[in-house]
């Protein structure tokens, strides 16, 4: 298995950003399952995959799926109390950093709870304002 995603395994539950951020290149994509848009950026992504993790809880990755730079890698968390599973689509570049990171998820009404956690939590957080205007 490639070394970042190892590495991945371990520290995205954490939801230390510091330590996601050390897999990210510099222009990651990020696609959310709560929306059709894209985050792009070492720190943008990097503060919203921490945030992911302090809101998602017991979660663990069941099955890794790939070789070379393509990865699937299934998991299963909870949000509040509601249950969900999804997979974090993962594209490395040549350098072996994260490229492209898509999420997907089901159920519905879990992806509806973490939107509003998500959102809770970017508006009470200020560097998304600059993140925001920076994209602009």
């Amino acid at each position: 298995m490639h070394p970042t995603i190892e590495r991945m395994q371990e520290v995205v539950a954490k939801g230390d950003e510091s330590l996601i951020c050390e897999l990210l290149a510099e222009d990651v994509r990020f696609s959310p399952p709560t929306y059709y848009s894209t985050w792009t950026g070492r720190a943008p992504v990097a503060a919203v995959l921490g945030h992911v993790g302090q809101v998602f809880s017991d979660f663990r990755y069941r099955r890794v799926l790939g070789e070379g730079n393509d990865w699937a890698l299934e998991f299963q968390c909870k949000v509040g109390d509601l249950d969900a599973v999804g997979v974090d689509l993962i594209t490395l570049n040549k350098d072996g950093l994260i490229q492209e990171f898509e999420v997907v998820m089901r159920p519905y009404k879990t992806i509806g709870a973490l939107r509003e956690a998500m959102m809770a939590r970017i508006m009470t957080d200020a560097r998304f304002l600059e993140f925001k205007s920076a994209l602009s």
